[in-house]
């Protein structure tokens, strides 16, 4: 349970101190008299002796012994020792005022001023009241004591003298006991001063922020005291510091800007912050935000500074962090696409200035994919970072090399000349520079991997141009050099924007087929030995308005591109299913192969979609066959086999297209639910006249025997072709040699006759 500090602890110790203090007075006043007392009482007594005074002697006798007594008893408490010692004057004084006369009163005079001393103001009060009133009984007493009449005369006098005793004793007596309770304050307040000292002492020394103060001697700032903060961080001692300059902790890369505003504002005595790269002793560099304040005397005259620092560091990491993260590649540590633009507004504004023209290169790495597919993304990663490497080294410090994502890379080169041409064969020189660098291999983990960059250019300026458009044209013409072959050098040509605009077009023109259903499934038979239908590709077709088609190899790679194929994947999905349908209710057991895109194939629902199309449309899933690229299987393998066979569960079977052009690797086909392999047109079109490729051919048929799966053979276009792919026990053939294809309603018509005749 917490409970407020009390402010009883330290009253309670003012009070100690001041009874402590009066304790040791008392025992030199009892030392004093006794020693003075010795002194005196011994010739007062003789002669008291002498003259028969019997008692003044006893009296002497009797305080000296009481006063002695007193000093003896130290183990009886301090208040009773102390009236002993006040009865004893009182008594003293009072008997020899009896015996000798008023002259005595000098004893009484000590008795209230002690009290207040000894015990304070109210007990010298009470004591003076003690002494008015025995001075009273005493005048009393000898005006009227053996006479019969009362002497009024005498008595006046009397009550004069002791009016003005009192008087003056008690402005001695008030006088004594305010000071004493002046002093006894003042102590009270020195001590509070103290404790705040001590506390705010230990408090600076203990703060984790570093304190230095330092005193101003000659126009010098000297420091005078640190704290220990300040010694765990620097690695200096105390010892080591004091008497050494505030600038004891500069170094070679602290702001000499900052450190020079620091000083204007010294030089006016005026407090300041700042921001500093200070170092330890050991050298290391270290942030601190620090504050100088001055301390002036009582005449205006500045006499000290304290410096109160923080450790900034994380925060100054913190932000080169965040500054970093905004501005450069985390891969690579280049400028990103947000910095370079930046850059080339600031290029764009240099080269109108300067009349002189200047070029960006729009760099892709061609067939990275692969290698990043095939390898994985630490090896794709570090081809990366060595290509940036690469680019860095070929490049001029006024020039800038940037990612913006993948395997894409911008050079901006500066003022390359005041003429377009020069401009032109200068940015040329550069970006085949750039082409042979990249086309050199890689080393990475000991093996080395081979690429090549497509290279895209345009000079600038031109007019009304933003950053935007000219990175735009630099894409453009990349796009070109890649579309020509890759690893090539293309400049930006007015007629590339056309195209991109085409390419624009025909992405628009698809979403509003799409929507109009102006998209048909065509299917292409695949026979079996004997010639007869065994099953059918579904392929799909764009007819325009205008009564024309759109070739697949522009409007799917397209669509693969923009997500359309995500759409055109649930709708073909949809068709089969109808299509299917259709087939048994005339009897066919033909199974239809659907291609399915790995875009459609690796969203999460996508098992759940071909589940509820199955449910609603009522299509055995078995007379489904979706056909996947082995490019499928390079990314996330286990997740890819496990929805597989997610989808074999329900009855679906699947199918490897173009197999052979892909994945390096057999292995996954042991653990994929395949039923059959479809072997592309680029190995049977050279067969059976080119013996290497007919030998793969009769490779992949022996090994689908041996692992049970089915083969189709697509592009079959001649008879010896038919005829070979026959003798090796091929199970399907597709291709223009059979059927080209077709309206699913001229399929189905088609198999009537076979319905026949089988």
């Amino acid at each position: 349970m917490c409970t407020a500090p009390s402010v009883g602890g330290p009253i309670l110790a003012v009070q100690n101190e001041v009874a402590h203090w009066r304790a040791q007075i008392f025992m030199r006043i009892l030392q004093v008299v006794l020693a003075l007392g010795l002194v005196t009482a011994l010739p007062s007594i003789v002669l008291s002796l002498s003259e028969g005074i019997w008692s003044i002697a006893v009296i002497d006798v009797l305080a000296i012994a009481w006063i002695a007594g007193i000093w003896r008893l130290t183990h009886v408490s301090y208040r009773v020792r102390v009236l002993n010692f006040l009865a004893v004057t009182f008594l003293v004084g009072i008997g020899l005022m009896v015996k000798i006369g008023p002259l005595s009163q000098i004893y009484l005079v000590a008795v209230p001023m002690l009290a207040a001393l000894l015990l304070g103001l109210r007990a010298g009060m009470w004591a003076l009241a003690v002494d008015a009133l025995a001075l009273g009984l005493i005048g009393y007493a000898s005006n009227t004591v053996g006479e019969d009449t009362w002497n009024a005369a005498a008595m006046l006098q009397w009550a004069v003298i002791t009016l003005n005793y009192v008087f003056i004793m008690a402005v001695l007596t008030l006088s004594c006991g305010v000071l004493l309770q002046r002093l006894e304050r003042s102590i009270g307040d020195l001590q509070g001063l103290n404790e705040e000292l001590r506390l705010t002492s230990t408090a600076v020394a203990r703060l984790n922020d570093m304190v230095m103060i330092a005193e101003v001697t000659d126009d010098e700032h000297r420091i005078i005291f640190v704290n220990k903060a300040f010694e765990r961080r620097t690695g200096y001692q105390r010892e080591e510091v004091l008497g050494r300059s505030l600038r004891l902790l500069k170094g070679p890369d602290t702001s000499a800007g900052t450190l020079e505003r620091i000083a204007k504002a010294m030089s006016r005595s005026e407090a300041v912050r700042a921001e500093l790269l200070n170092y330890t002793r050991g050298g290391e560099a270290y942030w601190v935000e620090t504050e100088l304040v001055p301390f002036a005397d009582e005449g205006g005259n500045n006499t000290h500074w304290v410096a109160v620092e923080r450790d900034i560091t994380e925060r100054k990491k913190s932000e080169d962090d965040i500054h970093r993260l905004a501005y450069f590649d985390v891969l690579t540590g280049l400028p990103n696409r947000r910095l370079l633009m930046d850059r080339i507004d600031k290029l764009l504004a240099s080269s109108e200035r300067g009349h002189t023209y200047s070029a960006v290169m729009f760099i892709d790495l061609d067939n990275f994919k692969y290698i990043n597919d095939a390898r994985g993304h630490a090896i794709g990663d570090a081809l990366l970072k060595n290509a940036a490497g690469r680019l860095e080294q070929l490049m001029r410090k006024a020039d800038t090399v940037a990612r913006i994502g993948g395997d894409e890379f911008v050079v901006l080169l500066a003022h390359l000349g005041s003429g377009h041409a020069a401009a032109a064969h200068a940015a040329l020189v550069v970006a085949e520079k750039i082409r042979l660098s990249i086309a050199q291999d890689f080393l990475i983990e000991g093996q080395n991997y081979s690429s090549s960059a497509s290279i895209g250019v345009t000079l600038l300026p031109k007019g009304g141009q933003s950053a935007h458009d000219l990175l735009r044209e630099a894409d453009i013409a990349m796009y070109r050099a890649k579309a020509d072959g890759r690893n090539g050098i293309a400049f930006f040509e007015a007629g590339m924007q056309a195209e991109v605009e085409q390419r624009l077009n025909m992405e628009r023109d698809l979403a509003l087929a799409i929507d109009a259903q102006r998209l048909w499934l065509h299917a292409q038979p695949q026979v079996d030995c004997a010639g007869r239908v065994v099953g059918a590709e579904l392929l799909m077709r764009w007819q325009l308005d205008d009564g024309g088609w759109v070739p697949p190899s522009q409007f799917i790679p397209l669509a693969e591109e923009s997500g359309q194929i995500l759409q055109l994947g649930a709708w073909a999905l949809r068709q089969a299913c109808g299509f299917v349908l259709e087939l048994v209710a005339a009897g066919h057991a033909v199974p239809l192969s659907v291609n399915v895109s790995p875009n459609q194939f690796r969203q999460p629902d996508f098992v759940e979609q071909v589940r509820a199309v199955l449910a609603e449309t009522g299509a055995p899933a078995n007379m489904l066959i979706f056909e996947v690229t082995e490019g499928l299987l390079v990314e996330k393998m286990e997740e890819t086999i496990e929805r597989m066979h997610a989808l074999a569960a329900l009855g679906i079977r699947f199918s490897i297209d173009d197999f052979g052009t892909g994945y390096s690797s057999l292995a996954y086909l042991k653990k994929m639910p395949l039923y059959e392999l479809k072997i592309d047109r680029s190995f049977i079109q050279d067969t059976p006249a080119d013996p290497s490729v007919t030998a793969i051919v009769q490779s992949i048929l022996a090994m689908a025997h041996h692992l049970g799966l089915q083969v189709v053979a697509e592009g079959v276009e001649t008879r010896a072709q038919a005829d070979f792919l026959v003798a090796n026990r091929c199970q399907g053939m597709q291709g223009y040699l059979f059927a080209r294809p077709q309206p699913f309603s001229m399929l189905l018509s088609s198999l009537q006759p076979q319905h026949a005749a089988a």
